[in-house]
């Protein structure tokens, strides 16, 4: 860490804990500019060095040491010199996860080749835009992907070449053209690649529109692998769990990078599976693991497993776990410790709970501020935009009122946008606090407590508006799931004629049983009158993204009026059948909420 640092840190900070986390993390990353040059992919030949037959990614598929890691990047470096790529080209890459998938990307980044990581669950219309805003020169698929690549290829801008990897018969097998490759040619003439380069397409989830494609530098990837690593304290002697999608920021970077420059291993699932994770846990000897919240919500409503509590985990570390579930996952399953953080791919400021406080997505010491410089600003919901004051600036929330989080651009808090710029414009804000400056929305709604820890509301989408009043969803869907018997729920707004602003509706997945009088009376109790569900509609279970996001923008477009739908009558007093002549006279206007 350099002297210029130590200086901003308070006296005695050395010796407490947990800044001990905020250190470690300041003096893995301090350097890093210091070598342009020095990427992920240099960093993974260094390791192969110091660390050699180590185990490095580990799957029941395959196994990579880490000199072996750093042998098959090579060979895909190989690979892209064959084919004329060099720095600014694109390969997308679509394939499940495994050990191979990151010696893939490794090896085109080595040679300045963009890699775009395609979502597997993609079909049709999505994969064919995803593919298309990248604009690859060749896609590599796994052969039980190619199905689904050959729906949408004649859609696809550019003709790019496609390769497959797995058992095909075809000419174009890159696993075999990088295995056919003699020890001498992997001696390579790489172009000079450096941080600030860009070495992958990350796609955003897709729940309010169509994926965008964020741009990934090397520099991100750098900061992201050695801040965990420092965070999580990560020693050559763990081994990190890691069951999220490969082709998403935390599951596929900042998870696998954290661990491997600390010279650990990983153990790479498909896939996440409730039934399986203590056995997978317990089986590897794991002591770290990558989580998102959704993932402990499942676990925790998931039957005891005999293995639950007999593991190694240290720390279990990811975004998302909500306060509603924190701490039952944390005692029931004997978790010593949480570390809770707040970002997004393309994000310019992130927020560490390092002190484990139940709820909180994070917070950022007095001593970080002026490198990361995050605010709270007054929402204007009918506008959808930060509001302003009479002297054209945002204005500032005060500690416990909430608004939209935002951050400023500076030199260590860079926007990188997405590869469609005006997507990018749009998450700007300028003129905030001050003529010119400029911060990147997160769209996003939180509060500070008087400890400055920050705290999620919801995304300013989902927000809606309802008798005057705003409506979180997120804090709706925690009230509904914690009746018993309910296993998930999907809070949206509908429109409803004759009234203005939009009424709260839960899609939620529940026991045949569930008793509906018993629910109302418990949201009664848990919730203003405004933000209780009007609607209701039983379904057998919800649609989520890779990530676990509730897929609720189609449950809203087709609104409240349809089968297994139930409304609050609330001169009955409780939740009715949705028959067909009430609902003819909602659709006539003639009820009134």
């Amino acid at each position: 860490m350099s002297t210029t640092t130590l200086e901003r840190l308070p006296a005695g900070l050395q010796n407490t804990s947990p800044n001990k986390d905020w250190l470690r993390a300041l003096e893995l990353t301090a350097g890093l500019g210091k070598a342009p040059a020095r990427t992920l992919p240099v960093v993974i030949d260094e390791l192969a060095e110091r660390f050699g037959d180590a185990p490095a990614l580990l799957s029941d598929r395959e196994r990579l040491s880490f000199r072996q890691l750093a042998d098959r990047a090579r060979r895909y470096a190989r690979w892209a010199t064959d084919q004329g790529l060099g720095v600014g080209d694109v390969v997308a890459l679509m394939m499940p996860n495994r050990p191979e998938y990151m010696a893939i990307w490794l090896g085109l980044s080595r040679m300045g080749v963009t890699t775009a990581l395609i979502n597997t669950q993609l079909r049709g219309a999505s994969l064919a835009h995803c593919l298309n805003v990248a604009a690859p020169q060749h896609i590599v698929v796994d052969a039980g992907l190619s199905a689904g690549l050959a729906a949408v290829a004649q859609t696809l801008d550019g003709a790019p070449q496609i390769w497959l990897h797995g058992a095909a018969m075809t000419d174009w097998r890159i696993d075999l053209a990088v295995d056919a490759y003699d020890e001498a040619l992997l001696a390579l003439d790489a172009p000079t690649v450096t941080l600030s380069d860009r070495a992958l397409l990350i796609y955003t989830s897709g729940t309010t529109g169509l994926p965008k494609a964020a741009n990934v530098s090397h520099h991100r990837l750098m900061s992201w692998s050695y801040w965990f690593a420092g965070l999580m304290d990560v020693q050559p002697t763990d081994r990190l769990y890691d069951c999220l999608p490969m082709c998403h920021s935390a599951g596929g970077v900042a998870a696998i990078g954290a661990a491997l420059v600390g010279g650990a291993s990983v153990v790479v699932a498909e896939k996440f599976s409730a039934s399986r994770f203590w056995d997978d846990i317990a089986r590897w000897d794991c002591t770290l693991v990558q989580y998102i919240g959704e993932l402990c919500r499942y676990l925790v409503a998931a039957p005891q497993h005999p293995l639950e509590r007999e593991h190694a985990l240290r720390l279990c570390c990811g975004n998302g776990l909500s306060g509603d579930v924190w701490e039952a996952f944390q005692q029931r399953f004997a978790i010593p410790r949480i570390l809770e953080f707040y970002a997004a791919t393309e994000g310019n400021f992130s927020l560490y709970n390092v002190e484990g406080k139940p709820g909180a997505i994070g917070r950022l010491p007095p001593f970080l501020k002026h490198r990361f410089p995050a605010a709270i600003v007054r929402f204007d919901a009918e506008q959808g935009a930060p509001a302003r004051g009479e002297d054209g600036f945002c204005i500032r929330c005060a500690s416990d009122e909430t608004g939209e989080a935002i951050g400023r651009i500076g030199e260590a808090s860079r926007f990188e946008g997405y590869t469609d710029a005006a997507a990018g414009e749009i998450k700007l804000l300028r003129g905030v606090f001050e003529p010119g400056d400029a911060w990147v929305r997160t769209g996003d709604l939180m509060y500070t407590d008087d400890q400055g820890f920050y705290y999620f509301v919801d995304r300013i989408g989902d927000t809606f508006r309802w008798k005057g009043e705003n409506v979180a969803t997120a804090e709706v869907a925690a009230a509904v799931r914690a009746f018993p018997g309910v296993t998930d729920a999907c809070v949206f707004g509908v429109d409803v004629p004759g009234a203005s602003g939009k009424a709260g509706m839960t899609a939620l997945a529940a026991a045949p049983d569930l008793d509906l009088a018993a629910l109302r009376a418990h949201l009664s109790e848990r919730l203003p009158d405004y933000a209780r569900p009007l609607f209701l509609r039983l379904v057998s279970a919800l649609d989520v993204t890779e990530t676990f996001k509730l897929k609720k923008q189609s449950l809203a477009a087709e609104g409240w009026d349809v089968a297994e739908a139930y409304v609050d009558d609330r001169s009955a007093g409780g939740y009715v059948a949705l028959d067909e002549a009430l609902a003819a006279r909602i659709r006539a206007g003639e009820v009134r909420f």
